[in-house]
Parts: C-alpha cells; structure tokens; sequence
C-alpha cells in the first residue's frame, strides 16, 4: 500500500482496498529506515510534506481511503498522538485537513505538544485550514500542554522562529484568530506574550497586537 500511494496508484488502492478493506486502517512504515507505523490517512500528509505528490493529489488518495471505511481519527484517540488531521495540519496538508474536517475529524484533539490543529495550523501559516476550523468552532484561546501556548502565539512564533521554509500566512493566520476573539495578552510557559516574540521590523504584526 505504501508504494502505491508514493505512486498515486488510485485505480491500485481502490483495487487493493476492494479486496481487503482492512487495509484501509492498516499501518504503515514512514520508509526502510523509520518503520514506525502509521495510519495512512496520515502518510498521505507525510507525501504531501516530502512533495512526492500534491496536496491536491492527497485529496483524491484520501477520499478512496474514506470510502473504504478508513477512520477519520485514525485507530486511536489518544492525548498526545497526532490525528491524521494533525499530521495534515503540521504537514502543510491544507485540502487534506479540509477534507478530514468535512468527514467529521476530532477538532479540538491535542497531539505532539498538546498542540490542536488549530495550533498547527497557524504555526505553519495555513490560513484555509485555520479559517476552517475556526468556523467549526475550533478552541481559539486553548492553551497546549507543553508551551502553554494558544494557537495565536503559534502563529507569531512560527512566523519569527519556524524558518524561512515555514514562512507562508501566519499573518493572515493571526488576523484570522484576532477577529475570532483571539486573546493576544494570554503568554506562554514562560511569561511571553505574541507581542514579546517580535522586534522593531515586524510591524505588521506588531500592528496587529498592540
């Protein structure tokens, strides 16, 4: 199965699933060398991150999986272990994420960090994903457990510290949360708030938190 998604085989994974539908919520290895498993509605994000086919591409591998009965949270619902709507949010899975959230995913679940989708969302600037689970209600000012951070300090944070790589729309991203009642004073772990991430050149956002 996992060649076949690296190949974006759909006539050989619906084949494959239409012989044993079991596979649909079968784990699999990331590669030879990480063969920790799984489930593959999470390994069409990891495709998607590693640019072996679209986001567009996963959409279509993931809706086949849906129909054959793969769950949407994957096997387990576990504080601490990423959803594959996690995985699509931190893997830059924009359309995939959607579409787990159209096909009742867990939206306020908290994976690695404590971080919801939400949080992964805005810390790599993807604001489709993250105007979406605010409309569904997503838990705008939820704090994760390891940080102590809330999806808008994400935001800022990834915008400043995630890497160049990882600078998409995190400023939309903030505008977003801002206007769904985000709270910019709550600080993280360590006392910091949104505001206190930046410096003097990145007015846009400081515009936006004062």
């Amino acid at each position: 199965m996992k060649e076949l998604i690296a190949n974006k085989d759909y006539e050989g994974i619906r084949k494959a699933l239409s012989e044993n539908p079991l596979l649909a919520n079968e784990g699999l290895p990331f590669d030879e060398e990480n063969t920790t498993k799984a489930h593959p509605l999470h390994r069409i994000c990891d495709g998607v991150f590693a640019h072996t086919f679209t986001d567009g591409e996963a959409v279509e591998m993931a809706r086949i999986f849906l129909g054959f009965g793969a769950h949407v949270d994957g096997n387990e619902l576990v504080e601490g272990h990423d959803t594959p709507l996690l995985a699509a949010a931190s893997l830059h899975a924009e359309e995939t994420g959607i579409l787990y959230i159209e096909n009742g995913a867990s939206i306020n679940h908290g994976g690695c960090y404590g971080g919801t989708a939400l949080h992964w969302a805005a810390w790599v600037g993807r604001d489709k994903l993250a105007a979406r689970l605010i409309r569904e209600k997503a838990e705008i000012n939820k704090r994760c457990t390891e940080f102590h951070g809330t999806p808008l300090l994400w935001a800022v944070h990834g915008f400043k510290y995630g890497g160049i790589e990882n600078r998409h729309h995190q400023v939309e991203c903030v505008r977003l949360l801002l206007a769904a009642g985000a709270d910019k004073t709550i600080p993280n772990i360590e006392g910091t708030t949104p505001l206190e991430f930046l410096d003097e050149e990145d007015t846009e956002l400081i515009n936006l938190l004062k």
